[in-house]
């Protein structure tokens, strides 16, 4: 007779004195964005290296068990190559040299016709040039891992149980779109398990053709699995709304999309009338929502264990805004301290208010939970039955 099977082990609860279990998705989406836009306010490279420094640790506490939670290691090696392409496009194409560069070497110079003016190919690279595409492309590597680090923590599919009713076609595409790299990573590691059983020896370019081709396959099959199950769902159906409030739903939502983006372009501008402000910001909102409740009404769903949204979640949350925050508002600081100037050529400096915002959005990953883990197989022994504590007393007693 096999035993019950404990889907957390009981030594996380004794160490951390906490009950394991997965955070709200949309928390770590929201602290991931939220150190993003803190990451894209800076040029500095000792912040930008901190950024992917608190981005390591809280994926290393907080990740789960699952494959393809795995893949952050894929998104530092994608974050590396753009930080490359960008250092060498700025070096090919070069874009003038001051006398005050420190010269490194100079490549060929390719002449150029007139109508290619103000860019010449190759030519002399200096020092500054090349720093400069750096920490360009390091502040477009920390905005990449801070999508890696949602989609390694965050379960995509969970976070559609939010989303209104009328959105869900759009949250079932951008969940869908979302799930690719996980379940690429995913895919890329299951070929390469097989080909060591396999005793596949080849490396590099050579195989390539042997992993491509059985990923693609496995991309297809998943697809065609997603689209006869949302077709057994009925998904699309439009349900009871007539063809009058299907409009009447589209005309509110381009009104009041119009509307924000008015609102936000008359905040954005000084110079713009009055009404361009919060009075077409407030009238866009309400016509969304408006929009969005009647849209909402020909979507019939039901949530199966609702994710809870708690003290862990609103702490994490508030973890990656805090940073955000300060680091947008330039209070107690110097901002220059945030994009350092190449000239003169020094070491940058290290500001400390925007260092405690960044180390406080790392306290996300002591404050949140620890993850549980994914149901063992059936039939599977533990010693401790008695500690799973992610069950109710009815479900350990059958």
């Amino acid at each position: 007779m096999a035993r019950l099977t404990d889907s957390t082990p009981p030594d996380s609860t004794r160490t951390t004195g906490r009950i394991p279990r997965d955070l709200h998705p949309v928390a770590w989406w929201i602290w991931a964005l939220a150190l993003g836009t803190a990451a894209s306010r800076t040029t500095n490279p000792l912040l930008l290296f901190l950024v992917l420094a608190v981005l390591g640790f809280v994926v290393t506490s907080r990740r789960t068990e699952a494959p393809w939670a795995r893949g952050f290691k894929y998104y530092l090696w994608l974050a590396l190559t753009v930080v490359a392409i960008r250092v060498a496009f700025r070096c090919v194409f070069a874009t003038g040299i001051t006398p005050r560069d420190h010269l490194l070497f100079s490549l060929p110079h390719i002449p150029t016709p007139d109508w290619y003016a103000g860019i010449q190919i190759g030519g002399p690279v200096s020092l500054e040039a090349t720093l400069s595409a750096a920490t360009d492309g390091l502040r477009l590597a920390c905005l990449l891992c801070c999508i890696g680090a949602a989609n390694t923590l965050a379960n995509p599919k969970r976070a559609l149980r939010v989303l209104p009713g009328a959105l869900y076609e759009l949250g079932v595409a951008v969940t869908v779109s979302l799930s690719v790299a996980p379940q690429l990573v995913q895919s890329v590691q299951r070929v390469v398990r097989a080909r060591r059983l396999r005793a596949g020896r080849s490396k590099g370019l050579r195989a390539l053709r042997s992993i491509a081709v059985p990923v693609l396959e496995d991309a297809l099959e998943r697809s065609l699995h997603l689209a006869a199950a949302m077709d057994s769902r009925g998904y699309g159906r439009s349900g009871t709304a007539t063809r009058a409030s299907r409009r009447i739903t589209g005309a509110l939502m381009l009104l009041g999309m119009a509307g924000l983006c008015a609102g936000m372009y008359g905040l954005l501008d000084g110079t713009a009338p009055a009404l361009l402000g919060l009075p077409a910001l407030a009238v866009g909102s309400a016509l969304c929502v408006g929009g969005l409740a009647l849209g909402g009404r020909r979507v019939r769903r039901t949530s199966y264990r609702p994710d809870p949204w708690r003290a862990a979640e609103w702490g994490v949350a508030a973890c990656g805004v805090t940073a955000a925050v300060l680091l947008s508002i330039s209070v107690g600081y110097d901002p220059t301290d945030l994009n350092p100037s190449l000239y003169p050529l020094s070491w940058p400096t290290l500001p400390a208010l925007p260092v405690a915002a960044l180390l406080l959005a790392g306290l996300a990953g002591v404050i949140s939970p620890p993850p549980g883990r994914p149901p063992a197989p059936a039939g599977a022994a533990t010693e401790h039955p008695a500690a799973d504590t992610t069950r109710t007393p009815a479900e350990v007693a059958q």
